[in-house]
Protein backbone atom coordinates (compact mmCIF):
# COMPACT_ATOMS: atom_id res chain seq x y z
CA UNK A 1 0.00 0.00 0.00
CA UNK A 2 2.83 2.32 0.40
CA UNK A 3 4.16 2.07 -2.56
CA UNK A 4 0.52 3.32 -4.20
CA UNK A 5 1.23 5.95 -1.81
CA UNK A 6 3.90 6.52 -3.11
CA UNK A 7 3.04 6.77 -6.71
CA UNK A 8 0.18 8.61 -6.47
CA UNK A 9 2.32 11.31 -4.10
CA UNK A 10 3.82 11.67 -7.64
CA UNK A 11 0.90 12.40 -10.11
CA UNK A 12 0.59 16.24 -9.39
CA UNK A 13 3.77 16.69 -9.75
CA UNK A 14 3.77 14.95 -13.26
CA UNK A 15 0.63 16.59 -14.17
CA UNK A 16 1.73 19.75 -13.57
CA UNK A 17 4.70 19.54 -15.22
CA UNK A 18 2.81 18.04 -18.20
CA UNK A 19 0.71 21.29 -17.89
CA UNK A 20 3.44 23.82 -18.52
CA UNK A 21 5.01 22.10 -20.86
CA UNK A 22 1.91 21.63 -23.68
CA UNK A 23 0.95 24.92 -22.46
CA UNK A 24 4.43 26.75 -23.53
CA UNK A 25 4.07 24.28 -26.74
CA UNK A 26 0.43 25.05 -28.08
CA UNK A 27 1.83 28.88 -27.96
CA UNK A 28 4.59 28.73 -29.71
CA UNK A 29 2.20 27.57 -32.83
CA UNK A 30 1.79 30.29 -35.56
CA UNK A 31 -0.88 31.70 -35.56
CA UNK A 32 -3.70 32.26 -32.45
CA UNK A 33 -7.89 31.43 -31.69
CA UNK A 34 -8.58 34.30 -33.78
CA UNK A 35 -6.96 33.98 -36.76
CA UNK A 36 -7.19 30.08 -36.77
CA UNK A 37 -11.37 30.51 -36.40
CA UNK A 38 -11.55 33.58 -38.65
CA UNK A 39 -9.04 32.70 -41.66
CA UNK A 40 -8.67 35.28 -43.61
CA UNK A 41 -11.06 37.35 -42.42
CA UNK A 42 -8.91 38.11 -39.55
CA UNK A 43 -7.06 40.23 -41.64
CA UNK A 44 -10.33 42.75 -41.75
CA UNK A 45 -10.71 43.16 -37.68
CA UNK A 46 -9.73 46.59 -36.34
CA UNK A 47 -7.17 46.81 -33.84
CA UNK A 48 -10.50 47.14 -31.24
CA UNK A 49 -12.21 44.28 -32.64
CA UNK A 50 -9.45 41.88 -32.28
CA UNK A 51 -8.43 43.09 -28.67
CA UNK A 52 -12.18 42.60 -27.90
CA UNK A 53 -12.26 38.83 -29.34
CA UNK A 54 -8.38 38.69 -27.32
CA UNK A 55 -10.52 39.87 -24.23
CA UNK A 56 -12.90 36.90 -25.03
CA UNK A 57 -10.83 34.22 -25.53
CA UNK A 58 -8.48 35.18 -22.86
CA UNK A 59 -5.41 35.12 -24.62
CA UNK A 60 -4.83 39.31 -24.00
CA UNK A 61 -2.84 38.78 -20.80
CA UNK A 62 1.01 37.41 -20.40
CA UNK A 63 1.50 33.81 -20.62
CA UNK A 64 2.03 33.31 -16.90
CA UNK A 65 -1.09 35.12 -16.05
CA UNK A 66 -3.23 32.96 -18.60
CA UNK A 67 -1.54 29.84 -16.94
CA UNK A 68 -2.33 30.72 -13.49
CA UNK A 69 -5.68 31.14 -14.16
CA UNK A 70 -6.45 28.09 -16.08
CA UNK A 71 -4.16 26.11 -13.44
CA UNK A 72 -6.08 27.74 -10.50
CA UNK A 73 -9.32 26.62 -12.16
CA UNK A 74 -8.07 22.77 -12.31
CA UNK A 75 -9.10 22.69 -8.21
CA UNK A 76 -12.71 23.41 -8.82
CA UNK A 77 -13.00 20.99 -12.08
CA UNK A 78 -12.82 23.91 -14.40
CA UNK A 79 -10.14 23.24 -17.45
CA UNK A 80 -12.24 26.11 -19.02
CA UNK A 81 -13.90 27.06 -22.17
CA UNK A 82 -13.67 25.35 -25.57
CA UNK A 83 -14.10 28.19 -28.42
CA UNK A 84 -14.30 25.34 -30.74
CA UNK A 85 -17.17 23.62 -29.19
CA UNK A 86 -19.06 26.47 -26.81
CA UNK A 87 -18.81 24.06 -24.03
CA UNK A 88 -16.99 23.30 -20.92
CA UNK A 89 -13.61 21.08 -22.20
CA UNK A 90 -14.57 18.64 -19.43
CA UNK A 91 -17.56 18.04 -21.11
CA UNK A 92 -15.92 18.03 -24.47
CA UNK A 93 -13.51 15.33 -23.34
CA UNK A 94 -16.03 13.22 -21.26
CA UNK A 95 -18.43 13.15 -24.90
CA UNK A 96 -15.33 11.80 -26.56
CA UNK A 97 -13.92 9.19 -24.09
CA UNK A 98 -16.09 6.31 -24.27
CA UNK A 99 -15.35 5.81 -28.12
CA UNK A 100 -11.86 5.99 -27.42
CA UNK A 101 -11.90 3.77 -24.33
CA UNK A 102 -13.62 1.07 -26.32
CA UNK A 103 -11.48 1.02 -28.83
CA UNK A 104 -8.36 0.73 -27.07
CA UNK A 105 -10.36 -1.93 -25.17
CA UNK A 106 -11.12 -3.86 -28.46
CA UNK A 107 -8.07 -3.47 -29.94
CA UNK A 108 -6.23 -5.01 -26.51
CA UNK A 109 -8.69 -7.77 -26.52
CA UNK A 110 -8.10 -8.58 -30.45
CA UNK A 111 -4.09 -7.96 -30.21
CA UNK A 112 -3.89 -10.52 -26.73
CA UNK A 113 -6.37 -13.18 -28.03
CA UNK A 114 -4.41 -13.48 -31.77
CA UNK A 115 -0.71 -12.04 -30.17
CA UNK A 116 -0.38 -14.02 -26.83
CA UNK A 117 -1.53 -18.18 -28.38
CA UNK A 118 0.36 -17.26 -31.70
CA UNK A 119 3.41 -16.54 -29.47
CA UNK A 120 3.11 -19.48 -27.29
CA UNK A 121 2.87 -21.80 -30.53
CA UNK A 122 5.67 -20.15 -32.00
CA UNK A 123 8.01 -20.86 -28.72
CA UNK A 124 6.81 -24.76 -28.75
CA UNK A 125 7.93 -25.41 -31.85
CA UNK A 126 11.27 -23.79 -32.29
CA UNK A 127 13.40 -23.21 -35.23
CA UNK A 128 10.52 -25.24 -37.32
CA UNK A 129 8.82 -24.19 -40.20
CA UNK A 130 5.88 -23.07 -38.04
CA UNK A 131 7.50 -21.28 -35.31
CA UNK A 132 9.26 -19.64 -39.00
CA UNK A 133 6.09 -18.85 -40.35
CA UNK A 134 4.31 -17.21 -37.52
CA UNK A 135 7.85 -14.86 -37.35
CA UNK A 136 7.72 -13.78 -40.62
CA UNK A 137 4.04 -13.04 -40.67
CA UNK A 138 4.55 -11.26 -37.06
CA UNK A 139 7.09 -9.23 -38.67
CA UNK A 140 4.95 -7.77 -41.97
CA UNK A 141 2.53 -7.00 -39.34
CA UNK A 142 4.43 -4.66 -37.06
CA UNK A 143 6.44 -3.55 -40.21
CA UNK A 144 2.59 -2.55 -42.08
CA UNK A 145 1.52 1.18 -40.73
CA UNK A 146 -1.97 0.99 -39.37
CA UNK A 147 -3.41 3.38 -42.13
CA UNK A 148 -2.45 1.04 -44.79
CA UNK A 149 -4.30 -1.42 -42.84
CA UNK A 150 -7.31 0.29 -42.73
CA UNK A 151 -7.08 1.30 -46.45
CA UNK A 152 -6.88 -1.72 -47.48
CA UNK A 153 -9.73 -3.08 -45.38
CA UNK A 154 -11.72 -0.01 -46.79
CA UNK A 155 -10.64 -0.84 -50.45
CA UNK A 156 -11.65 -4.79 -49.68
CA UNK A 157 -15.07 -3.97 -48.46
CA UNK A 158 -15.79 -1.36 -50.91
CA UNK A 159 -14.23 -2.93 -54.12
CA UNK A 160 -15.32 -6.81 -53.43
CA UNK A 161 -17.90 -6.69 -51.58
CA UNK A 162 -20.09 -3.41 -52.21
CA UNK A 163 -19.99 -1.77 -48.75
CA UNK A 164 -18.47 1.06 -46.78
CA UNK A 165 -17.95 0.82 -43.18
CA UNK A 166 -20.20 2.84 -41.09
CA UNK A 167 -18.48 6.42 -40.25
CA UNK A 168 -18.47 9.79 -38.78
CA UNK A 169 -20.90 8.20 -35.87
CA UNK A 170 -20.73 6.52 -32.93
CA UNK A 171 -24.17 4.83 -30.76
CA UNK A 172 -22.65 4.03 -27.74
CA UNK A 173 -22.73 0.15 -26.34
CA UNK A 174 -25.81 0.39 -24.17
CA UNK A 175 -27.77 1.70 -26.38
CA UNK A 176 -27.87 -0.65 -29.20
CA UNK A 177 -24.62 -3.59 -29.00
CA UNK A 178 -25.06 -4.82 -32.11
CA UNK A 179 -24.69 -1.24 -34.03
CA UNK A 180 -22.02 -0.42 -31.91
CA UNK A 181 -20.11 -3.24 -32.62
CA UNK A 182 -20.36 -2.95 -36.62
CA UNK A 183 -19.03 0.76 -35.82
CA UNK A 184 -15.90 -0.11 -33.92
CA UNK A 185 -14.83 -3.93 -34.87
CA UNK A 186 -13.28 -2.73 -38.17
CA UNK A 187 -11.18 -0.10 -36.61
CA UNK A 188 -10.42 -2.10 -33.79
CA UNK A 189 -9.06 -4.95 -36.38
CA UNK A 190 -6.96 -2.06 -37.39
CA UNK A 191 -5.44 -0.82 -34.74
CA UNK A 192 -5.07 -4.80 -33.30
CA UNK A 193 -3.10 -5.73 -36.06
CA UNK A 194 0.01 -4.15 -35.70
CA UNK A 195 0.11 -4.72 -31.81
CA UNK A 196 -0.92 -8.23 -31.99
CA UNK A 197 2.58 -8.92 -33.94
CA UNK A 198 4.15 -7.26 -30.72
CA UNK A 199 2.69 -9.78 -28.73
CA UNK A 200 3.78 -12.78 -30.46
CA UNK A 201 7.30 -11.72 -30.67
CA UNK A 202 7.67 -10.75 -27.14
CA UNK A 203 5.37 -13.73 -26.25
CA UNK A 204 8.09 -16.07 -28.17
CA UNK A 205 10.87 -13.93 -26.79
CA UNK A 206 9.46 -15.05 -22.89
CA UNK A 207 8.54 -18.12 -23.48
CA UNK A 208 12.14 -19.22 -24.69
CA UNK A 209 13.56 -18.06 -21.54
CA UNK A 210 11.21 -19.69 -19.26
CA UNK A 211 11.20 -23.09 -21.10
CA UNK A 212 14.76 -23.55 -20.18
CA UNK A 213 14.56 -22.80 -16.51
CA UNK A 214 14.74 -25.46 -14.30
CA UNK A 215 10.85 -25.76 -12.50
CA UNK A 216 9.82 -26.00 -16.29
CA UNK A 217 12.44 -29.16 -16.15
CA UNK A 218 11.51 -29.96 -12.60
CA UNK A 219 7.82 -29.82 -13.23
CA UNK A 220 8.37 -32.20 -16.77
CA UNK A 221 10.18 -34.83 -14.25
CA UNK A 222 7.54 -34.80 -12.36
CA UNK A 223 5.19 -35.85 -14.86
CA UNK A 224 3.18 -32.99 -15.51
CA UNK A 225 1.16 -32.85 -19.00
CA UNK A 226 3.53 -30.53 -21.79
CA UNK A 227 -0.16 -28.67 -21.70
CA UNK A 228 0.07 -27.84 -18.37
CA UNK A 229 4.04 -27.11 -18.23
CA UNK A 230 3.03 -24.51 -21.16
CA UNK A 231 0.00 -22.69 -19.80
CA UNK A 232 -0.09 -23.34 -15.77
CA UNK A 233 4.16 -23.04 -14.78
CA UNK A 234 5.65 -21.23 -17.85
CA UNK A 235 2.95 -18.67 -19.64
CA UNK A 236 2.56 -17.02 -16.17
CA UNK A 237 6.05 -15.87 -15.64
CA UNK A 238 6.42 -15.03 -19.34
CA UNK A 239 3.92 -12.99 -19.13
CA UNK A 240 5.34 -10.05 -17.25
CA UNK A 241 7.16 -8.41 -20.25
CA UNK A 242 3.74 -8.80 -22.35
CA UNK A 243 1.77 -6.57 -19.74
CA UNK A 244 4.47 -3.96 -19.89
CA UNK A 245 4.24 -3.76 -23.59
CA UNK A 246 0.18 -3.59 -23.12
CA UNK A 247 0.30 -0.91 -20.50
CA UNK A 248 2.20 1.38 -22.61
CA UNK A 249 0.38 0.33 -25.64
CA UNK A 250 -3.16 1.41 -23.87
CA UNK A 251 -2.12 4.19 -22.35
CA UNK A 252 -1.18 5.13 -25.78
CA UNK A 253 -4.38 3.63 -27.41
CA UNK A 254 -6.45 6.00 -24.22
CA UNK A 255 -4.89 9.38 -25.76
CA UNK A 256 -6.75 8.47 -28.87
CA UNK A 257 -5.19 6.92 -31.85
CA UNK A 258 -5.40 10.23 -34.08
CA UNK A 259 -4.93 7.77 -37.82
CA UNK A 260 -7.14 5.40 -37.07
CA UNK A 261 -9.77 7.99 -36.44
CA UNK A 262 -9.53 10.10 -38.67
CA UNK A 263 -9.55 7.49 -41.60
CA UNK A 264 -12.73 5.65 -40.12
CA UNK A 265 -14.19 9.66 -39.37
CA UNK A 266 -14.50 8.23 -35.57
CA UNK A 267 -15.53 11.49 -32.97
CA UNK A 268 -13.01 9.90 -30.87
CA UNK A 269 -10.23 11.55 -28.32
CA UNK A 270 -7.01 11.63 -30.91
CA UNK A 271 -9.13 13.57 -33.60
CA UNK A 272 -10.55 16.13 -31.33
CA UNK A 273 -7.15 17.12 -30.56
CA UNK A 274 -6.27 16.98 -33.56
CA UNK A 275 -8.64 19.74 -34.12
CA UNK A 276 -8.12 21.55 -31.16
CA UNK A 277 -4.44 21.95 -32.33
CA UNK A 278 -5.81 23.17 -35.68
CA UNK A 279 -8.40 25.51 -33.99
CA UNK A 280 -5.48 26.83 -31.55
CA UNK A 281 -7.96 25.72 -29.04
CA UNK A 282 -5.59 26.37 -25.98
CA UNK A 283 -7.93 25.49 -23.09
CA UNK A 284 -9.16 21.93 -25.15
CA UNK A 285 -5.62 20.95 -25.62
CA UNK A 286 -4.27 22.06 -22.32
CA UNK A 287 -7.43 19.72 -21.14
CA UNK A 288 -7.28 16.63 -23.10
CA UNK A 289 -3.53 16.58 -22.78
CA UNK A 290 -3.69 16.72 -18.65
CA UNK A 291 -6.66 14.20 -19.13
CA UNK A 292 -4.57 12.05 -21.65
CA UNK A 293 -1.60 12.20 -19.22
CA UNK A 294 -3.67 11.43 -15.54
CA UNK A 295 -4.77 8.09 -17.34
CA UNK A 296 -1.69 7.14 -19.02
CA UNK A 297 -0.10 7.13 -15.43
CA UNK A 298 -3.27 5.28 -13.66
CA UNK A 299 -2.60 2.67 -16.15
CA UNK A 300 0.96 2.32 -15.69
CA UNK A 301 0.42 2.02 -11.86
CA UNK A 302 -2.05 -0.39 -12.62
CA UNK A 303 0.61 -2.49 -14.95
CA UNK A 304 3.06 -2.17 -11.66
CA UNK A 305 0.82 -4.04 -9.63
CA UNK A 306 -0.49 -6.60 -12.07
CA UNK A 307 3.12 -7.97 -11.83
CA UNK A 308 3.23 -8.67 -8.34
CA UNK A 309 -0.18 -10.70 -9.35
CA UNK A 310 1.76 -12.56 -11.88
CA UNK A 311 5.15 -13.15 -10.17
CA UNK A 312 5.17 -13.48 -6.75
CA UNK A 313 8.77 -12.85 -6.72
CA UNK A 314 7.95 -9.26 -7.21
CA UNK A 315 8.08 -7.27 -4.44
CA UNK A 316 6.34 -3.52 -5.39
CA UNK A 317 7.46 -2.15 -1.64
CA UNK A 318 11.26 -3.17 -1.72
CA UNK A 319 11.43 -0.79 -4.77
Amino acid sequence: MSYVIRRLRAFPLVLIGVSIIVFIAIRLVPGDSITAMLGTEAGLLTPQQRDSLAVYFGIDQPWPVQYWRWFTGLFSGDLGISVTYGKPVLSVILERFPLTLELALLAMLIALSIGVPAGVFAATRNERPADLGVRIAAMIGQSTPSFVVGLVIIYILSAGFGVLPTMGAFTPFWQDPLQNLGQMILPAITLGCAFASSVTRVTRSAMLDVLSDDYVRTARSKGASERSVIWRHALPNALVPVVTLSGIEFGYLLGGAVIVEQIYALPGLGRMVLEAILQRDYALVQGAVLFIALNFMIVNLLVDLAYAALDPRIRLEGR
